[in-house]
């Protein structure tokens, strides 16, 4: 993103820093474990299982994706806000923030490093089909593409005021794409003179561009109204319940109004589980600026506006704010560090980035922990294998002191069949792998498509049939209580795949000296979770002041798709998790199977040299001494890299230009 020539820069340790900080981090960190990777491997220390695990963690780390969502009702001041935090920095507003209704359909601002900076519109037509708004993504030939030169302001802010088109439709038209309700007049669009309904041209944007922001992961969700809102039910028990924060504006000259509590009720307090992620922003403090009131009295009379806030809303004190976004802006561009900090911008910023971006970071530290001790424990396995073939081999060695060459010869017998005896006896070690797959196709079973559409089977064919569904809350907890059966099914598979793997693993530790450990399996409870949210965020569709709305066949089925498309992501989610472990395990049999038989090979290796050269048994004895030491250093090197990456909050010192060109390479 290009600075307009002039414009100054307050120096705030806003949201835009803190992201920074956190980018670099993640730059960071991904490069550790990169590097760890590389020496893992050059050791001969990653099997598959562990190599895959630290890919994933570095993809994770790479793509991460932070989405903030702002919801409000018109005339809040949301797009400004956006402005305010975000693209300040082009000295002019981008995203449309006039009087009246702004944005006009769900926008989202992101990155993606395969497209151009263009504006993709989806046309509000498409709500008469009944593809979901994710299958809709999948078809970009019926997007309206608009692109975008983000070094132009000008350009750019006239390419976004594209979200606030509008189409003028008969009510017929209106009631059909879902803007009108015969039930509720109040909250039905305006009409203008020749009595034609004023709605969204767009159903859906999406914009791409390359702002430093985007670029290191952060997503943008700009909602409209309650009217718009109700209509898209993908938005809802979709989009907004995934962002890590959801911002809910009001103003601070008329706090919470009816249509706003309607937004607050039946959208957002379901999301109570995420507490920590809401915030509600009384915008607009500005006009509270009364030349004929002290300072004393301002501050009081907000004060009293967040307290009462928080009351109506349900919140704690401090998930209430007051601040001027159009302020704060104008503050920005003129590099006015007083009326910033009398906007109270920063205050917002700052929290922002502390609860988010910290819960956020949190949440990968301990991916990343969980991860690399997972990687050290399998290598450590490795080594310690190493290290007893080698002190085996040692002692055997030793027994050869003063030993003729028959012995000798005798005993490179011995060993060649003792290798020829593993050899054969390696299929049955392979039967458990055999035994551990059938399990597991089960699991799949469970966590697949099928399994989803038939758990919900009811509940789906509930929505689709015509007329008032007065019994759907039943159909939905039926529904629900079916996929955590699934989950809790697949929990007592995992559990008689451990056990089996443990029984099987301490007869071949006793059978062959290998230290085989079965991993615990990944846990489902955060899934059943995930499915308890879900379920929440459909709760709003069930109450009687939506009835009439969900007895529309077309809503109705785009509720379904929207369903099944979240439950399905959460499922695949899932057997991602178990995948990875099952590799894992398969992974550690391999790795020490592989190297009971390069160290067969070794010995073999050692007597044959034994016996073609004078001397050979101190050479080999002092290479084995040699070898031990350097496993030592191995094993020392391996206990700083790890330790390096699970301490909490990975020091600095690589710097993020050179991390990215490392991850890209």
């Amino acid at each position: 993103m290009q600075t307009t020539p002039g414009v100054a820069q307050v120096a705030v340790a806003g949201f835009n820093e803190q992201f920074d900080k956190h980018g670099a981090w993640r730059r960071e960190v991904g490069l550790r474990l990169k590097v760890l990777a590389d020496w893992l491997r050059e050791q001969q220390l990653l099997d598959d299982g562990a190599d895959e695990s630290l890919q994933r963690l570095i993809e994770q780390l790479r793509s991460d994706k932070v989405m903030v969502a702002f919801v409000a009702e018109f005339s809040r001041g949301k797009s400004e806000l956006i402005n305010a935090v975000f693209f300040a920095g082009y000295g002019r507003r981008i995203m449309p923030a006039s009087a009246g209704r702004t944005t006009m359909c769900p926008t989202e601002l992101g990155y993606d490093a395969d497209l151009p900076p263009c504006l993709r519109l989806l046309p509000i037509e498409t709500r008469l089909q009944p593809q979901a708004l994710l299958e809709w993504r999948m078809v970009p030939e019926q997007w309206t593409r608009v692109d975008l030169d983000v070094n132009d302001p000008e350009q750019l802010a006239g390419a976004m005021e594209k979200v606030s088109e509008v189409l003028h439709v008969t009510r017929d038209e209106a009631r059909a794409l879902g803007f009108w309700h015969d039930d509720r007049p109040e909250d039905n669009p305006p009409v203008n003179a020749a009595g034609a309904v004023e709605v969204p041209r767009w159903r859906h944007a999406l914009i791409n561009m390359a702002h430093p922001l985007l670029r290191q992961g952060l997503v943008v969700l700009d909602t409209p109204g309650l009217n718009a809102i109700g209509a898209e039910p993908e938005l809802t028990v979709n989009l907004i319940p995934q962002a890590q924060a959801v911002v809910f504006i009001l103003g601070a000259d008329t706090g919470v109004t009816k249509s706003d509590l309607t937004i607050w009720r039946e959208h957002l307090a379901t999301m109570e589980d995420s507490a920590g992620t809401r915030f509600v922003v009384l915008n607009k403090i500005d006009t509270l600026w009364d030349e004929l009131s002290t300072p004393a009295q301002i501050e009081a009379q907000m004060t009293r506006q967040c307290a009462e806030t928080a009351q109506t809303l349900a919140l704690d004190g401090d998930q209430v704010l007051a601040l001027s976004a159009q302020k704060g802006l104008l503050a920005k561009v003129r590099g006015d560090a007083a009326l910033l900090a009398q906007s109270r911008l920063p205050n917002f910023e700052y929290l922002l980035g502390q609860q988010v971006l910290g819960a956020r970071q949190s949440t990968l530290e301990s991916a990343i922990r969980a991860g690399v001790a997972r990687v050290r424990s399998d290598a450590n396995r490795t080594i310690g294998v190493r290290r007893r073939e080698l002190s085996e081999q040692m002692l055997e060695l030793k027994g050869l002191r003063g030993k003729n060459h028959q012995v000798i010869r005798q005993m490179r017998a011995r060993v060649e069949q003792e290798k020829a005896d593993f050899d054969r006896s390696a299929a049955s070690v392979l039967a458990v792998r055999s035994v551990h797959l059938k399990l597991l196709r089960d699991v799949f079973k469970l966590l697949g498509s099928s399994s989803i559409k038939r758990e919900l089977a009811v509940l789906s064919t509930a929505l689709r049939e015509p007329g008032l569904k007065l019994g759907i809350k039943k159909s939905y907890t039926k529904g629900f209580d079916n996929l955590r059966g699934v989950i809790r099914q697949v929990q007592l598979l995992e559990r008689d795949i451990h056990s089996m793997l443990n029984t099987s693993f301490r007869q071949l530790n006793t059978e062959y000296g290998f230290s085989l450990q079965a991993a615990e399996p990944p846990s489902m409870e955060r899934f059943e979770k995930d499915l308890d949210a879900v379920e929440r965020s459909h709760l709003q569709y069930l109450g009687v002041g939506n009835m009439v709305q969900l007895a529309r066949p077309e809503f109705a089925e785009k509720l379904v798709r929207a369903l099944l498309a979240r439950v399905r992501s959460i499922f695949e989610t899932a057997l991602g998790e178990i995948e990875l472990w099952n590799k894992s395990t398969s992974s550690q049999l391999d790795a020490q199977l592989r190297e009971r038989r390069r160290a067969y090979g070794r010995r073999i290796e050692a007597i044959q040299r034994i016996q073609d050269a004078a001397g050979g048994l101190d050479l080999r004895l002092g290479e084995i001494s040699d070898q031990e030491a350097a496993l030592d250093a191995v094993a020392e090197r391996l206990q700083t890299m790890s330790h390096e990456l699970m301490g909490t909050r990975a020091g600095a010192g690589l710097r993020a230009e050179r991390a990215d060109e490392i991850l890209v390479a």
